[in-house]
C-alpha cells in the first residue's frame, strides 16, 4: 500500500510456503479445475439471505490480489439494501433500453443472442447482495495529495478473479455484470470522482428453477488457450 515519502526497498523473508510435492500439486491442480468447471454465471437467485461475513471475507481474500506498485486501486462496495438494489437496477435498465435499441451494434447483439440477456435485471434485486467493483484512477494520501495507480486494469482483473473464485468456494453464485457506462453509481455508493465502477456482481444462492444458456458449457480446448516451449 503506498504511503508517501516511502521510497525505500526492504527485503522480507517468504513469511509463507505452501509448496507441495510434484505429485500432490498435481492432484492439489486437477481438484481445483473440477471444481472451478462447476462455477457458473447464474441470473436466478433464491430468497435465502447470505451472512455479511461471508461476503466481507470473500472481498477480503479480493484484497490480497497482487497489484501495480502495490497501490491496490480498487474498493468494493457491497449491497444489501433493497432500496439501494432498486436504484441501481433501474439505472441499469435505463442503459440497457439504449444499448439494446442500437447502441450496441448488430454485431454485439448478435454475439449476446446465445447468452439470453436483455433489458430487464431482476437478479439486481432478487440477489441478497450486490458488489460493485470501483478502479482507482489515481490515489489519494492522507493530507490529500494524488498519486499515480499503475496497471489498474490489470490489477483490478485480477482482484476481480479472486473475489469470484472466492464466491464460489464460498458456495455462492455471482452474474458479471458491467457497467457502461453507469455513473450514477459513484454518487450512489459514496464514491469519489476518481474511481470508475467497472462490475457489479449480484450475489446469492441459485433458485432452485436457475438456468444457465447452453453456449456457457462451450470452453475452448487447452489447445486453444496454451502454449508450451519446452526446455
Amino acid at each position: 500500500m503506498y504511503r508517501k515519502g516511502e521510497v525505500r526497498y526492504e527485503a522480507l523473508p517468504l513469511p509463507d510456503r505452501v509448496q507441495r510435492p510434484d505429485d500432490e500439486a498435481l492432484a492439489v491442480a486437477e481438484d481445483f479445475l473440477a471444481y472451478m468447471k462447476r462455477r457458473h454465471s447464474v441470473r436466478q437467485y433464491a430468497p435465502r439471505p447470505v451472512p455479511e461475513a461471508v461476503v466481507t471475507a470473500c472481498i477480503a481474500a479480493a484484497g490480497t490480489a497482487p497489484s501495480g506498485a502495490n497501490h491496490q486501486p480498487w474498493h468494493f462496495v457491497a449491497i444489501s439494501d433493497p432500496a439501494m438494489k432498486a436504484r441501481i437496477r433501474a439505472g441499469a435498465e435505463d442503459e440497457e433500453k439504449e444499448f439494446y435499441s442500437g447502441g450496441a451494434g448488430d454485431e454485439w447483439l448478435a454475439a449476446l443472442e446465445p447468452i439470453g440477456t436483455g433489458v430487464s435485471k431482476p437478479h439486481l434485486t432478487d440477489a441478497p447482495w450486490l458488489i460493485v467493483v470501483f478502479a482507482q484512477r489515481f490515489g489519494l494520501t492522507e493530507d490529500g495529495t494524488r498519486y499515480k495507480n499503475y496497471y489498474v486494469p490489470e490489477s483490478v482483473g485480477i482482484a476481480t478473479g479472486i473475489l469470484i473464485t472466492a464466491l464460489h468456494q464460498a458456495g455462492l453464485v455471482c452474474l458479471e455484470h458491467t457497467p457502461a457506462p453507469m455513473k450514477f453509481l459513484g454518487p450512489l455508493c459514496g464514491r469519489p470522482d476518481h474511481e470508475k465502477p467497472v462490475m457489479i456482481l449480484p450475489v446469492g444462492y441459485p433458485a432452485e428453477d436457475a438456468t444457465v444458456p447452453s453456449v456457457a458449457k462451450r470452453k475452448k480446448p487447452l489447445d486453444q488457450i496454451l502454449s508450451v516451449f519446452r526446455g
